[in-house]
């Protein structure tokens, strides 16, 4: 900062970030006090949100005893040709200011990035992006100011330096000038997991549960089939149960997804793969992004974990279409005319569908009068290509109330869970990633399971797309027995979890 005198204008640089996508980019923000007539302008492709932090710096001055000095006031958002976005950069105009009116020691706050929006009253409160913020500032090789409630968040990307949480701008004062010292943020604890539903509370329905044992094994897609209450949705809501841990970098990637759509609660690491379930009412940007800021849809929020549709039919055309590319690729690409953003979207997708509008095709007594024609009509939506993408196909057959009655408690999931996390190490071990996202000439198959492979493909005109789903299957099923190589038996299994 240049030293202020009746010829020199008051200059300060505070550093704060833009978000693209989940990256931190880094913005700083320029304030210069200059004489001439009193004003206070924000320039550098400011959105609205960002050229209101003039009213809410100038009333959380206010209400310190501070008032603006009646000279001109000029911030500028360096680079000025990058959108910024949100009520984030209050705090770092706000310290800027402080700075050039020499409240503050410049070469005190230099070594701190900021980011937190100001109340009137001077409360610094949460905004979204604060972990990204704190990683981009560990890059940066400086500390991060954000709001007191957001501290712990801030500690796990930023585990190595200074995280100052503050709850008020006066506070924040006070502290640079060594007359009440802030704590500093304490080191995250290790979290309480939470697996959610218990597999044991499934009777029967041995098929959809070994089927869902294969998917969360592989992390491959499913889409499941029967009538209303044959427990479908039921078998879906308990699978995150029993999948795996997150590892740290899944864990950060995904918790980086959440806080910049500010959903990441008290801020805590997701830790375990995220469940996402939208009702078919969901717009296209609300599942797979967009809108005005080009926000994360439920394709990146269910990042390294589960999107799960039900009532597949009845979502719109455009919604199950835009699926195809981040389910193949991982990603997903939003283009506007003012953004260009990439997420990760790296999700296990789970469907479930009646067989028809009503929900009874097949049941003589209690199908509608239109069938069969109903039936098809109402998977007409789903295209063929959608259908290729989906590992396994199961249909739910309901169970009697005589059999729920009788029929035992299930396997619990944390039984299951052990079986699925030994045969995703053997995965990982192997080939680095799940069994869903290996390339098929890294999977061996001895003869007669090669021989079935091709014989099966010919006689179902499988796709080549299909062709790797089916061995990507196998090779699960063998990862489950323990087995070396792919054999005749698990293609054969496999196979029964084709859609014909």
């Amino acid at each position: 900062m240049t030293s202020p005198s009746p010829h020199t204008p008051a200059l300060a640089r505070i550093q704060s970030f833009a978000f693209s996508g989940i990256e931190a980019v880094p913005v700083t923000v320029e304030v210069q006090v200059s004489s001439g007539l009193p004003a206070f302008l924000v320039v550098g492709l400011a959105d609205k949100s960002v050229g209101e932090a003039r009213e809410r710096v100038r009333a959380a001055l206010t209400a310190m005893g501070l008032a603006l000095p009646p000279k001109r006031i000029l911030v500028n958002l360096v680079p000025a040709d990058l959108l910024k976005e949100g009520a984030h950069f209050d705090l770092p105009i706000a310290l800027g200011l402080l700075c050039a009116m020499g409240i503050l020691s410049f070469e005190a706050v230099s070594v701190y990035a900021a980011v937190g929006e100001l109340s009137l009253d001077g409360r610094i409160n949460p905004v979204a992006g604060v972990l990204s913020a704190a990683i981009g500032a560990v890059e940066g090789k400086l500390g991060l100011i954000c709001p007191a409630a957001q501290a712990l968040e801030a500690r796990w990307g930023n585990d190595s330096t200074d995280v100052l949480g503050a709850p008020t701008l006066a506070a924040l004062v006070s502290h640079f000038q060594g007359q009440q010292i802030l704590s500093p943020a304490p080191l995250p604890t290790k979290h309480v997991i939470e697996y959610g539903p218990d597999l044991a509370d499934v009777k029967g329905m041995a098929i959809g549960r070994r089927a869902l044992e294969i998917a969360a094994a592989g992390a491959h897609s499913m889409l499941m089939s029967g009538p209303p209450g044959a427990g479908k949705s039921m078998l879906a809501s308990r699978l995150p149960g029993i999948l795996p841990n997150l590892t740290r970098e899944e864990a950060l990637e995904t918790s980086r997804i959440h806080s910049v759509s500010g959903i990441l609660q008290n801020g805590r690491l997701v830790v375990r793969p995220p469940y996402r379930a939208p009702h078919h009412s969901a717009s296209l940007p609300a599942i797979v992004g967009g809108g005005a800021k080009a926000r994360p849809g439920e394709v990146s929020l269910a990042n390294n974990g589960v999107l799960f549709l039900d009532e597949l039919p009845e979502f719109s055309r455009s919604c199950l279409e835009s699926l195809r590319q981040p389910i193949e690729t991982g990603s997903i690409s939003i283009a506007r005319a003012a953004h260009h953003t990439t997420y990760p979207a790296r999700f296990q997708f789970i469907a479930a569908m009646n067989p028809c509008r009503c929900g009874y095709l097949g049941d003589l007594e209690r199908s509608c009068r239109k069938a069969p024609r109903c039936g098809e009509d109402y998977t007409a939506k789903i295209s063929g290509p959608m259908l290729d993408r989906m590992d396994l196909c199961v249909q739910i057959e309901p169970l009697s109330p005589i059999d729920i009655s009788r029929a035992p408690k299930g396997e619990c999931s944390a039984a299951v869970r052990s079986r699925v996390e030994i045969a995703r190490k053997r995965q990982i071990d192997r080939q680095g990633v799940p069994n869903s996202q290996v390339s098929p000439d890294q999977l061996d198959m001895d003869d007669d399971a090669r021989s079935l492979a091709e014989q099966a493909a010919e006689k179902l005109r499988l796709s080549n797309r299909g062709i790797t789903r089916l061995i990507r299957v196998s090779r699960t099923i063998a990862d489950l027995e323990g087995t070396l190589s792919i054999q005749r038996h698990h293609v054969a299994e496999a196979l029964t979890f084709r859609r014909r």
